[in-house]
């Protein structure tokens, strides 16, 4: 068997297969259909300071090898977390992060500093990224000074791992990369969904309530890989890669880009087994090239 454990900075992951915040619940969800403890991490979903309904529905379309979705971040906020949800997770053996939003920088710092509360939450992912949200979110992940105040506070507040995640509806994704880099984050995470949308043509309106949505998927993979690529080249934190990630070859893509680890995100409504399987494969894939261990092969492109 090859060694497919890495590290994200003080994180060691028993392999590089985590799920992708809002596509994977809190975990829990899936224990009927996989081993947790086999996963590399869960990524939990996207929480704020307060309980939020989210966006009107429709939220989610279907569109050509992918999906837009945009649900706005619906959860129970940070105090039922902690309260209701940590309990029940927190023994799972394997490595829970939690996904962190807000509307602002005193709610980024307020959930961060709830969470770093917590002793089986090692990690947090700061979403500066998400295009389903009227404030915060996105806004703060696409100008680089925006996004290292917000990384620069929470940074204070908050003592473990700190990943940052970014937002692809960039003209430089390696300027913000670099930015949240110097304000502290330990790593980032690539790519969040591209900005899209999608029209029903019969009944002559948009498909989503609110116009524009995130787009996931198969079809956004070549763009993650390419910034992926570009920023593992520019920063000297790890980074994770992710999106549209369906099997082992695509997960290898983003290893070999320089992803220290990958996020597996919209496949999982599609089989909810895709995790173990990407991870089967990576030791396949090992097997069959002779590689002891799956360092080896990171950044090598």
């Amino acid at each position: 068997m090859a060694n497919l454990s890495t590290r994200i900075h003080n994180l060691t992951l028993k392999n590089p297969v985590l799920t992708a915040s809002g596509t994977f619940g809190y975990g829990e969800e899936f224990a009927d259909f996989i081993d947790l403890a086999q996963l590399g991490g869960i990524i939990v979903k996207g929480t704020t300071g307060e309980k939020r309904q989210g966006n009107p529905y429709p939220r989610m379309a279907e569109t050509p090898a992918g999906m837009l979705n945009a649900v706005g971040l619906q959860n129970i906020g940070v105090e039922a977390f902690c309260s209701e949800v940590y309990p029940r997770i927190k023994e799972l053996d394997t490595n829970i992060m939690v996904n962190v939003s807000g509307s602002s920088i005193e709610e980024y710092c307020r959930v961060a500093e709830a969470i770093d509360s917590l002793e089986r939450i090692p990690a947090i992912e700061l979403n500066i990224s998400c295009p389903n949200v009227k404030k915060g979110g996105m806004g703060f992940g696409t100008n680089p000074d925006m996004a290292a105040q917000v990384v620069n506070a929470v940074r204070r507040v908050y003592h473990k791992t700190l990943i940052v995640k970014l937002t692809p509806n960039v003209t430089s994704v390696v300027d913000i990369a670099k930015a949240v880099e110097q304000a502290g984050a330990d790593s980032v995470s690539l790519i969040n969904t591209l900005l899209g949308m999608a029209i029903d043509v019969e009944r002559q309106r948009p498909c989503l309530s609110t116009i524009t949505g995130g787009l996931s998927g198969p079809c956004v993979k070549p763009v993650a890989v390419r910034m992926v690529w570009q920023v593992a080249h520019a920063v000297q934190i790890p980074v994770i890669g992710l999106g549209g990630i369906t099997t082992a070859a695509d997960a290898l893509e983003f290893l070999m880009a320089g992803a220290k680890a990958v996020e597996v995100g919209t496949a999982n409504f599609i089989d909810p087994a895709v995790t173990v399987k990407i991870i089967d494969g990576l030791q396949d894939y090992c097997l069959r090239h002779h590689i002891d261990d799956i360092n080896d092969i990171i950044g090598i492109i």
